[in-house]
């Protein structure tokens, strides 16, 4: 009898110890809950781990411990723990939507998606669920399947914040910006502190080149949330819009010191790179941010433009690099975009153009394709621009007035853009972007119009197999290089053209007559002032020691970047007192300025296309190098179109002794002066109305090519 009493004892003693430790297990665990929600979250950890000292697979320590590992960035132990809290209770949604959250953070797209189904599976009508859904697939690209499921979320839950931001961020990505910027500000109207729709709204107003106000709302997000480096990458991209490059940097490093791994981040800061002339620092930021997301089309085509401007880069390396968006982009959208046309095959019939462009304004771009627009036998053909920039200018004025048809394509997605070509029944479709910023390869890759072509803005080859031709000449193009391109290579008179200046404006004499020594100019931009081309113009300032050198870009607006070039050209003996700069300024003054110098010095490897036709036009002659890529045979292939190729070196030697050469021929600087305009006008590569028949010929061609198959 003793003996069943004390067991009895002894049970009563263990189921009351049992009861206590699950309350005491219950009360930390409500304790942990409010302290989290507190923003205590060192407190809440610590309670946390109490718990699982006690119970190791407590479910709702794992949980709350893992997200706030997430909330602390410490992914991959949030990642560890969520795992441990799916496995003690695999059947809660909200665990599996907090993971699929970490997952997207660790670059697991495809297991974060998975997370994201079986929480939906298991709760229907779990908003939160599709709105974080949302973020990975705007993350894959899939922005009309983003775009759907916030719109699953706001269904099941009107008044929340997140699915609207994250909407908003969504249309921002389909180019849908003033949609974005409605979405963004529910989101703040329903949450006034909430910073990451701030940022987001900001996206969408740099977007639309609002700058000042994107500013402003990137400003108001980073002081409510000082850590959010989404909102410092986009400040920083304001700033490099604004050639503020300081500020930039800046915005960019406090970015990545936030987040080392963002790969926005990192692309953004080999856009400055880019722009100061540091193209192999440049190269590595971006294959930083493709060995993770091989498929970054915006990344791919960045560091094509930063490969045109790297001296040991030729032909084969340009070329691969362009089939390698190709590859990991284009054909992607090729495989679900069938080729289907419409079109009537009457080799005889008025064809329909159109073209493409983020440059229908004032651009130096545009005045490489504004004679052929404005010239166009509208007899012949039918002329459609699909404009692709929120900037409107005089210069977009002039585009629209010489247009059949004109279409607002910047808010359109790429394959809206592209039934809206086939809708048009566009029979030639033109790219004038290349890999240049605001292009639309997107749309060329679904090939909706039965032939395409590449030419003029960035005529440089394009890498796509649904491009049937690109545009340019024998000297820019050697034969022996042109297998290597993806397009068929049609030659025109020279591979571009550039804008008759205004008539107006006067050539007057060359200065050397009366200063008494010669002034080189470079007026292109800094980011083609490589090393090896400063290192040779210096060579050619020691070989005419009273000469100076005048180099006019945007980028000298700031003092910052002229003292770093006065520094580059110290570095081989040329004192900073021999460089003059001058900045940015309207397009007749930056012509007349060509009246301050002698002689053009054209860099390498990437030379000036419309910067060499200025000077040509304003009756200043240029030395050139031809060189072993595209880029870097434009100015040799425009000189020899007019008949002077012995202003165009082979090698760099050949290049400093021309330039001294012609420096000390004062009167034939003063004949080029006087006759270079009327020669430029004689030869069908200068002539806008010779040049233009040349283009038309050659659509013609292609479209009874076309036809006949």
């Amino acid at each position: 009898m003793s003996n069943t009493k004390g067991l009895r004892a002894f049970h009563n003693a263990r189921l009351k110890k049992q009861q206590r430790n699950a309350y005491d297990l219950g009360d930390a665990r409500n304790r942990a809950i409010l302290l989290h929600q507190a923003g205590r979250l060192a407190e809440a950890q610590a309670v946390c781990r109490e718990i699982l000292e006690r119970a190791p697979r407590h479910f709702d320590a794992l949980h709350l411990l893992g997200v706030i590992e997430y909330q602390s960035g410490r992914y991959q132990e949030a990642h560890r723990l969520l795992e441990q809290a799916l496995l003690a209770e695999p059947r809660s949604a909200a665990a599996c939507s907090n993971h699929g959250i970490v997952l997207h953070e660790l670059k697991q797209y495809d297991a974060a998606l998975a997370r994201y189904d079986r929480a939906i599976a298991l709760k229907p009508d779990y908003a939160e669920a599709y709105s974080n859904l949302a973020m990975t697939l705007t993350e894959l690209e899939r922005f009309a399947e983003a775009v759907a499921s916030c719109d699953r979320a706001i269904a099941l839950k009107p008044d929340y914040p997140e699915a609207h931001s994250n909407r908003g961020n969504a249309l921002c990505q389909q180019r849908r910006f003033e949609e974005s910027i409605a979405s963004c500000e529910r989101a703040i109207a329903l949450r006034p502190g909430y910073a990451d729709a701030l940022s987001n709204r900001a996206n969408a107003l740099t977007e639309l080149g609002r700058f000042d106000e994107a500013l402003a709302s990137y400003d108001r997000a980073l002081a409510l949330k000082p850590n959010l480096a989404a909102a410092w990458v986009g400040r920083g991209n304001v700033f490099l819009n604004l050639n503020r490059y300081g500020e930039a940097f800046a915005a960019f490093q406090q970015a990545l010191a936030i987040k080392p791994d963002s790969l926005k981040a990192l692309a953004q800061l080999a856009h400055y790179f880019g722009r100061h002339g540091r193209m192999e620092e440049a190269i590595a930021c971006y294959d930083r941010v493709l060995a993770v997301k091989p498929n970054f089309p915006a990344v791919i085509s960045n560091k094509i433009f930063a490969l045109d401007l790297l001296p040991q880069a030729g032909f084969a390396e340009h070329q691969e690099a362009r089939k390698e968006w190709w590859r990991r982009v284009g054909a992607n959208i090729a495989a679900n975009a069938p080729i289907r046309h419409a079109n009537d095959p009457d080799p005889a019939r008025r064809v329909v153009l159109g073209y493409v462009s983020a440059d229908f304004r004032r651009h130096s771009a545009a005045t490489t394709f504004w004679p052929v627009l404005s010239q166009h036998d509208k007899t012949r053909f039918e002329v459609i621009c699909y404009c692709c920039s929120t900037v409107r200018d005089d210069i977009t004025r002039d585009f629209q007035r010489v247009a059949d048809g004109w279409i607002d394509a910047v808010q359109l997605s790429d394959e809206e853009l592209a039934a809206r070509v086939r809708a048009d029944k566009v029979d030639i479709l033109i790219d004038l972007s290349g890999h240049s910023g605001g292009n639309r390869l997107g749309v060329f890759a679904r090939k909706p119009a039965p032939v395409q072509v590449t030419a003029w803005g960035h005529a440089t080859g394009t890498g796509l197999p649904r491009i049937d031709y690109l545009f340019s000449d024998p000297v820019t193009i050697p034969q022996a290089m042109r297998s290597l391109y993806a397009e068929q290579i049609y030659d025109l008179p020279c591979v571009i053209m550039s804008a008759l200046p205004p008539i107006e404006l006067p050539r007057g004499e060359p200065p050397v007559l009366t200063n008494g020594y010669v002034t080189f100019g470079v007026f292109n931009r800094i980011t083609k002032i490589s090393d090896d081309a400063l290192a040779i113009w210096a060579r050619v300032l020691r070989g005419v020691p009273a000469a100076r050198l005048l180099m006019k870009d945007g980028a000298y607006d700031d003092p910052v970047m002229c003292d770093l070039m006065r520094q580059r050209f110290a570095a081989h003996g040329i004192a900073g007192e021999r460089i003059d700069f001058l900045g940015s300024s309207p397009r007749e003054q930056h012509l007349a300025a060509f009246g301050k110098t002698d002689i053009g010095l054209d860099p390498f490897p990437q030379n000036g296309g419309v910067s060499t036709w200025e000077a040509l036009h304003m009756g200043v002659p240029v030395v050139a190098k031809l060189g072993q890529s595209l880029p870097s045979r434009l100015s040799g292939a425009i000189l020899a179109s007019i008949g002077m190729p012995e202003w165009c070196a082979e090698s760099a030697d050949d290049y400093v002794t021309l330039a001294v050469k012609f420096a000390g021929m004062p009167n034939l600087l003063q004949q080029l002066r006087r006759e270079l305009p009327a020669k430029i006008a004689a030869a069908p590569s200068g002539n806008a109305a010779l040049y233009t028949r040349a283009v038309e010929a050659a659509y013609r061609t292609m479209w009874e090519r076309y036809c006949r198959a």
